[in-house]
């Protein structure tokens, strides 16, 4: 029924205050929150949150950052996360497919995990039991690649499938490996621009995985947050060095064939893939920091500064290997890193680096566990990783400061086609 109680009576300060209360509300209305300033900023930072929350729906939804919005495509004649730019936030995981499981559960698995990973990359939930943790953000740069491991052939009976490539790789005298952390029958790799994006495509992947696939091994890493310098620059590691500046780059003419498996390559599943070599590389850091910084440029054989090598110039400069000071001794120490990374110093062997930093904590000696998720393409490792591996084997300066703890080698096929999973011609083929 209709409230037939008589009106009360307003007084004129009740009046008043209603109408201060009413002006108040329509200007907090018009402004926005992260746009007031001064003194009244501060207060609507603290008891006027709520009142800016209340107002915020019947607002226009401000569109997403750049951050948010860039996405990277899923389907492709390649996949993603190869020649993207680094991301900010990264997560590599690699499975074992389980007891029972074959051809035909791994297929099935591909297939779910592609699905996801298309609708994620889109900045879409994923299909089934999606956790919400990315609901607020936009795709962020997110990019999932997926690769086979040299165990994988066999648990699903297609070792005539099995690319010669990804053959063991060899042992080297710096490897102090870590069996339970290294390898896998399958791999993923998840690179994207917002840590909860990231963690929400991992917790997706996971649970996609249901009895087909179990964790064997999980790292997690970082890189500098795009915008955090004044303008684009190459990476820094956790050594403080520039880390990255002779990458191939995809306007060279041979960087295709330095990276990608070609079209017409074998096996003919692998068409447009590459192979990927993970490395996690522990820096010991009270080590190196005990150094002098010229010390440092010495081992690495590039300034800490700016990244130009000691012969001079800027950081894209050609290094001067043979130039030497007042003394005659070499500008770049023959055992600097840099020098002998060259690929003129290796046959022409060359790789896509694309690495995350990472740290694990504190030892109970006070040690940081920390250092490069190391990662690097190629289109055949034993005509990328492997020589300069064993060059630096053989006397590195930077060997002495680091420490390789695990290692892994995966087949990456090319990317789906629209309507295709990856490695359809593989487990279907």
């Amino acid at each position: 029924m209709p409230d037939q109680s008589p009106p009360k009576t307003r007084t004129p300060e009740a009046t008043t205050r209603d109408s201060e209360a009413a002006s108040a509300h329509e200007g907090i209305s018009r402004r926005r929150l992260l746009g007031t300033a001064g003194a009244t900023g501060l207060v609507l930072g603290t008891a006027g949150a709520a009142v800016g929350y209340a107002a915020a729906p019947s607002e226009a939804a401000a569109p997403l950052t750049s951050l948010g919005a860039d996405r990277a495509m899923f389907h492709g004649k390649h996949q993603p996360g190869i020649t993207d730019g680094l991301q900010a936030r990264g997560h590599v995981v690699a499975f074992d497919l389980t007891a029972g499981a074959g051809r035909k559960e791994a297929a099935a698995l591909l297939r779910r995990w592609s699905e996801t990973a298309r609708r994620l990359m889109a900045g879409e939930p994923s299909t089934h039991d999606d956790t919400d943790v990315a609901r607020d953000a936009g795709p962020s740069s997110l990019t999932i690649t997926f690769g086979f491991g040299h165990s994988f052939f066999a648990r699903t009976g297609l070792e005539e499938q099995r690319p010669v490539a990804l053959d063991p790789l060899p042992e080297f005298s710096s490897d102090h490996l870590d069996k339970n952390r290294s390898n896998g029958d399958l791999w993923v790799q998840i690179g994207a621009n917002d840590a909860l994006v990231a963690f929400h495509a991992l917790r997706a992947i996971q649970k996609d995985a249901g009895r087909a696939a179990k964790v064997r091994w999980q790292m997690n890493g970082f890189n500098r947050s795009p915008g955090a310098t004044s303008h684009p620059m190459t990476a820094r590691n956790l050594m403080g060095q520039i880390d990255g500046t002779r990458n191939p780059k995809p306007s060279e003419a041979d960087f295709d064939q330095r990276i990608f498996v070609p079209e017409k390559g074998e096996p003919a599943w692998m068409a447009n893939g590459s192979y990927a070599v993970v490395r996690r590389i522990r820096m010991l850091l009270d080590d190196w920091e005990n150094l002098s910084v010229r010390a440092q440029e010495d081992v690495i054989g590039r300034r800490k500064s700016d990244g130009a090598a000691l012969s001079g110039g800027t950081e894209t400069t050609a290094m001067d290997l043979e130039k030497t000071d007042a003394k005659g001794n070499l500008v770049v120490p023959i055992n600097a890193h840099a020098r002998i990374t060259r690929p003129d110093q290796n046959g022409g062997a060359a790789m896509l680096r694309r690495p995350f930093s990472f740290h694990d904590g504190i030892d109970t000696d006070g040690v940081p566990d920390a250092g490069l998720l190391f990662i690097c393409w190629q289109a055949d490792p034993l005509r990328g990783f492997v020589p300069v591996q064993r060059k630096l084997d053989r006397g590195d300066a930077l060997s002495q400061f680091i420490r390789h703890e695990s290692s892994g080698l995966f087949a990456v096929p090319g990317g789906a086609a629209e309507g295709e999973y990856v490695g359809q011609r593989l487990l279907e083929g």
